[in-house]
């Protein structure tokens, strides 16, 4: 029986000034290797035999980089197919799965580490084996997707989940295991077998044992949801609203990766949580869109403090001006824009901040954002009175203006 290997998980990035609880980051079970199956497929004619053969031929010295690859297969073949199954073929041919690090799983592993690694020790696990068949896709321009669910076979829903493809050739979509389509694991050693149900499968096809978490990613305008994905029931159902995965696709691509995670998230949830991986996804999800708002949170004080800083420091200059007498001298325009341009730092300060809205999880922030208010209207107030003083000197001739910087009394008391 083939059993997948699980894919790194998404996890959100550190925070400024901000931790998210250590339970949140523990490890989820690592996943069994693909295993021999009791049933031996019939042996089928190779439509790509002579692709399969050159593909094998790509020199070593030219295997190390996703580069070098796919300029050797850009140099000989032509069509996005051959291409594509150039790439699948290599990576069966070249890349076993790593029985002995099935276990050391790094969430944190970005996508060019997840790549350099089978290149490196010609090794890997799902989401090596996809991640660098997408990499090497991309650039011979065969568009190419990673995309992460859970499988089912012989009638049983593994409870790991796994890392597979997606390519786009002449407007259709069709589906790439890398993994369970380069061979198996027999007494503990993997065997290499090419294994064609996984190469350029339909998503008519591929919906009965690869079950993504996200239903774009089933390719299928009548989406199966988990429940029947459990039950076997992957027909279309027609009587199921439409959806129109392909202009689907074309906006989420077209998003940022913030927006791709939240509409994700709706339509993964929308799809049922029938098991924990589904739940783990959707957690993991959620917690990359609230560690990206606390982010964006941070970053919102942090730069008004920032700009409350540089207003304190034109606000200080402009004093320094004020005790020097204004001298040297400059034009009155001039000497009005330093105050203004402190004014108007105020007002975006003022209508920034109040956009800034707190939750319950953010308390480590609302005090010295509260402070930060707090310091902003109290320059608002010294530069009102700046503005009042020079709104008067402006108005006078040369000695009223340099009397304005003396005071003159009558037995004790100010005249001016």
């Amino acid at each position: 029986m083939k059993i997948p290997c699980p894919p790194r998980v998404k996890m959100p990035g550190l925070l400024t000034a901000i931790l998210l609880p250590a339970f949140l980051f523990a490890q989820r079970p690592a996943a069994r290797p693909p295993v021999k199956s009791a049933a031996i497929p019939a042996t089928r004619p190779n439509p790509f035999a002579q692709t399969d053969v050159r593909a094998l031929q790509l020199p070593d010295s030219a295997s190390h980089s996703v580069s070098s690859i796919a300029a050797y297969i850009n140099s000989n073949f032509t069509t996005a197919t051959d291409k594509a199954r150039a790439i699948f073929i290599w990576i069966a041919g070249n890349i076993q799965y790593d029985i002995d690090n099935m276990f050391a799983i790094d969430f944190y592993e970005d996508t060019a580490a997840k790549i350099a690694r089978p290149l490196q020790t010609r090794k890997g696990i799902c989401e090596n084996y996809a991640s660098l068949f997408s990499a090497i896709s991309n650039q011979v321009g065969v568009h190419s997707l990673v995309i992460e669910g859970y499988t089912k076979q012989r009638g049983f829903v593994d409870y790991i989940p796994h890392a597979w493809c997606a390519v786009q050739i002449d407007g259709s979509w069709w589906l790439i295991d890398p993994t369970w389509g380069s061979g198996y694991v027999d007494q503990g050693k993997f065997v290499r077998k090419v294994n064609e149900d996984y190469f350029k499968a339909s998503p008519e096809t591929f919906i009965k044992t690869h079950m993504p978490f996200d239903y774009q990613w089933e390719f299928l305008n009548y989406p199966v949801t988990n429940q029947e994905f459990y039950e076997g029931k992957t027909t279309p159902d027609k009587s199921k609203p439409f959806f129109d995965f392909q202009d689907s696709v074309v906006a989420y691509e077209a998003m940022t990766h913030i927006q791709q995670e939240t509409v994700e998230s709706v339509r993964v949830a929308k799809n049922g949580l029938r098991n924990g991986m589904v739940f783990d996804w959707l957690r993991h999800l959620k917690l990359d869109l609230e560690n990206d708002r606390q982010n964006r949170l941070i970053d919102a004080y942090n730069g008004s403090l920032q700009d409350y800083n540089s207003a304190i420091r034109v606000f200080n200059v402009f004093i320094d001006y004020r005790n020097q007498q204004f001298k040297p001298e400059k034009p009155d325009p001039e000497i009005q824009q330093m105050l203004d341009t402190v004014t108007h730092v105020l007002q975006t300060l003022r209508t920034r901040t109040s956009g800034i809205v707190l939750t319950d999880a953010d308390s480590r922030i609302q005090q010295p954002l509260q402070q930060l208010k707090t310091s902003i209207e109290a320059l608002a107030g010294k530069v009102k009175e700046q503005q009042d003083f020079l709104t008067q000197y402006l108005s006078k001739g040369r000695s009223g203006r340099k009397a304005m910087f003396y005071k003159t009394t009558i037995f004790g008391r100010p005249i001016n």
